[in-house]
């Protein structure tokens, strides 16, 4: 038990000194993700204001705010709290013989670093796009994830409004698909984090782009406005899963992109007695006498 014990500290103390160290720029700059985040969030909102798509949108649109708080809460404050939890399972799987190897289908350490990324990058948004689904489909998992749809005007911000629970979905599956490819991470992931970001970024901002003939691949803000549609296809959990590949859609046949004016409403039916504060949002899911 002390074994532990000791192990939940270290890295709530270490993920607490990593995330200092970022904010007073002692960490190399490309792992920086705290100044990464603002930098990319920046450029973005940037661009939203000198290129908006629906021009009548406010510069600090509704609940502005509450998403930027939501952005370092998810990103920073939780993975502070939650980093010794993760440690620990790791350690107990470990003590049972149970390694990021464990599920291993390809060896890839001798690939090209190049290569390596993409097959990472690939395997994870495919695992991310499957939990999204799934977010979808199942009741016990939509009631947390109607924070992130609860958004009624889209921005860049918006992007990382979400439940702390699914970062509970999310993470099992990213190591499940770590183990997948070799049981690592490459030394380079820092790149796959901060492409993921920039696209989440742009998919929720107030632009209107599309990449051309690159949209079947590349998830885009005209094709994530859908998903966040109030009204969606009859008999429908949602559409349009991508996270940051559109392809997943398309192969799956959850696209749906009927018109491109971004004047859609959106968020979802019931959506005006939802909480719009961050302590009711997040303890709304928890609630069982509400549907």
């Amino acid at each position: 038990m002390e074994q532990y014990l000791n192990t939940f500290i270290n890295a709530f103390n270490g993920t607490i000194d990593w995330t200092w160290k970022s904010i007073i720029f002692e960490v190399q700059w490309y792992t920086n993700y705290f100044w990464g985040l603002i930098i990319i969030s920046l450029f973005v909102w940037c661009l939203e204001i000198a290129f908006p798509w629906r021009k009548n949108q406010a510069i600090f649109r509704r609940d502005f705010w509450l998403d930027v708080f939501y952005m370092f809460s998810n990103f920073f404050i939780f993975s502070i709290v939650i980093s010794g939890v993760y440690e620990v399972l790791e350690l107990l799987f470990n003590n049972f013989n149970i390694t990021t190897k464990s599920l291993s289908l390809i060896n890839t350490l001798h690939w090209p670093h190049w290569l390596q990324l993409l097959v990472f990058f690939i395997v994870l948004d495919f695992l991310q796009w499957l939990t999204h689904v799934l977010l979808h489909k199942y009741t016990f998992l939509w009631k947390f994830h109607k924070v992130h749809h609860s958004v009624k005007e889209m921005g860049f911000a918006a992007h990382l409004r979400y439940h702390w629970m699914e970062n509970i979905l999310y993470k099992p599956l990213k190591t499940f698909g770590v183990m997948i490819i070799g049981g690592f991470e490459p030394e380079q992931a820092y790149i796959v984090h901060f492409i993921a970001i920039t696209i989440g970024h742009f998919n929720h901002a107030n632009i209107k782009i599309t990449w051309g003939v690159f949209k079947y691949v590349i998830n885009n803000p005209v094709m994530h406005l859908y998903h966040h549609a109030y009204a969606i296809p009859k008999g429908k959990h949602g559409m349009n899963y991508a996270i940051s590949l559109s392809l997943w859609d398309y192969i799956f046949k959850t696209n749906y992109i009927p018109e491109d004016s971004g004047t859609i409403e959106i968020g979802f039916k019931g959506d005006d007695k939802f909480p719009t504060d961050f302590i009711n949002q997040n303890l709304y899911g928890f609630k069982k006498h509400q549907k």
